[in-house]
């Protein structure tokens, strides 16, 4: 069975309704990410952090998976599909694919400010100042802020090494090290990115651009998939 490889990022979520950080009318927009999203930021100003983590749960929890997520999981009929992707929502889950590696963390999940590997499920939409871990020290959300490791980048380009083919979709590929995952990929692998202001200029082997929304290119390329001998 060959091996498809996506990476995804905000542009499939986008249009289930959640805001993008980057675009026009992102939230960065309204706050500066210093404010939000360092460690800094959580050691000066604890509660803002936390209402808006909370505020962008709530969100989520009112959204649904759209065409591109279903799409997705239909490929897994021919296919054996992994997913890497920028986004800490849970969509992709929701929408039913199987296999899934979270590069910046899990929006509904928190975890210990001493101990990284106690990771809980947060059930409904708030984390508040309180919550704590088995050893008493405050939950965190389990997302990687900026200037953080990234540390399922080594696992993530294992498995883009192993792409027969390899789907971008919503990224405009600029945020690394995410953005470096392409280079991973055999150069005879084919490789399309799903975007529609799709602009990018690098050289990579075997690239096909579809510029169009994920809703729309998504399940379009996954049924020329589907219908390939």
């Amino acid at each position: 069975m060959k091996k498809v490889v996506v990476l995804s990022g905000a542009g499939i979520s986008k249009e289930s309704g959640l805001k993008t950080f980057r675009d026009d009318d992102g939230m960065w927009r309204k706050y500066r990410f210093e404010e939000l999203a360092t460690p800094g930021a959580w050691m000066r100003n604890r509660d803002l952090v936390l209402e808006f983590y909370n505020m962008r749960r709530q969100q989520l929890l009112v959204v649904e998976p759209n065409d591109a997520h279903q799409a997705l999981v239909d490929l897994e009929k021919k296919y054996d599909v992994r997913i890497i992707t920028q986004n800490v929502d849970d969509l992709h889950e929701r929408a039913g694919s199987t296999n899934i590696l979270h590069l910046h963390g899990e929006l509904r999940k928190a975890r210990s400010t001493v101990d990284p590997s106690l990771v809980y499920d947060i059930e409904g939409w708030e984390l508040k100042a309180g919550d704590c871990c088995e050893k008493g020290s405050q939950l965190r959300p389990h997302v990687v802020w900026f200037g953080e490791s990234v540390d399922n980048i080594g696992p993530a380009a294992e498995i883009s090494r192993q792409a027969d083919l390899f789907l971008i979709i919503g990224t405009s590929l600029a945020v690394y090290p995410a953005a470096g995952l392409v280079h991973y990929v055999p150069e005879k692998s084919p490789k399309y990115l799903i975007d529609p202001t799709a602009s990018f200029t690098g050289t990579v082997p075997n690239l096909n651009i579809i510029r169009e929304n994920a809703a729309k290119g998504v399940p379009e390329l996954v049924r020329q998939l589907l219908d390939e001998d």
